[in-house]
């Protein structure tokens, strides 16, 4: 009993102490959208590939091609 009275008082300083609480707000803040990136992989994967197909269709059906000016060549 008395080395439960001994350990009571410094659980509660620990339990009321602050000091990085906002540091573990970004960790759980950062887990979570992990975990949910995670869950919701297979449908962000798609929208992406989707997103990039939609895009290079675009650039392949545009009336000029894509050039990278040089000191020999104008654009």
């Amino acid at each position: 009993m008395k080395q439960m009275t001994k350990w009571k008082p410094a659980w509660k300083k620990f339990w009321k102490d602050e000091s990085g609480i906002g540091t573990l707000e970004i960790i759980l803040i950062v887990a979570v959208l992990i975990l949910i990136a995670f869950l919701f992989r297979g449908w962000i994967i798609s929208w992406v590939n989707k997103l990039l197909g939609n895009a290079n269709d675009r650039l392949n059906d545009s009336p000029t091609s894509p050039c990278t000016p040089s000191a020999h060549q104008k654009c």
